[in-house]
């Protein structure tokens, strides 16, 4: 039995400097709901993945996972939210930069056939809105069993 085919994944969790800050901004700025909320340890309510944010002194000092960080703007993790239409993209791309979500610039259509925006959180998590332009994916990948 396999992990990647086997069984899902349940949860994504960013590891971040400032928790506080972390919390604002998502619950401020994208708009999600607190669910659990603990020292150094925030997750939000989500739609199939539990989002959860750890402080990296707070993880480090209780499991002695390193605390190395990376250099800031070296982005580790991409979070990609699917979105129904094109459109939708243009429309939260203009909600979110209204709210001061730093994005890396205007929503555009990339060569995977995918109508796409990007932005950072205050950790220098790199987010992805996305929506399949006519076609969707198409089939560019090989199938490996």
């Amino acid at each position: 039995m396999s992990l990647g085919t086997a069984y899902r994944i349940s949860d994504v969790c960013l590891l971040v400097e400032d928790i506080e800050r972390t919390v604002a901004f998502y619950v401020d700025k994208l708009g999600f709901r607190l669910r659990r909320r603990a020292e150094g340890f925030a997750d939000f309510h989500g739609e199939g993945v539990t989002l959860a944010a750890w402080e990296i002194d707070h993880i480090s000092q209780h499991t002695g996972v390193s605390k190395l960080r990376s250099p800031r703007h070296a982005h580790k993790v991409c979070v990609a939210v699917k979105l129904d239409a094109p459109g939708e993209i243009d429309r939260l791309y203009a909600d979110l930069t209204a709210k001061g979500v730093p994005f890396q610039g205007p929503p555009g259509d990339y060569v995977w056939n995918a109508r796409c925006a990007y932005f950072t959180d205050p950790d220098d998590t790199l987010w992805e809105l996305y929506a399949w332009l006519d076609g969707g994916p198409g089939d560019y990948h090989e199938e490996r069993p």
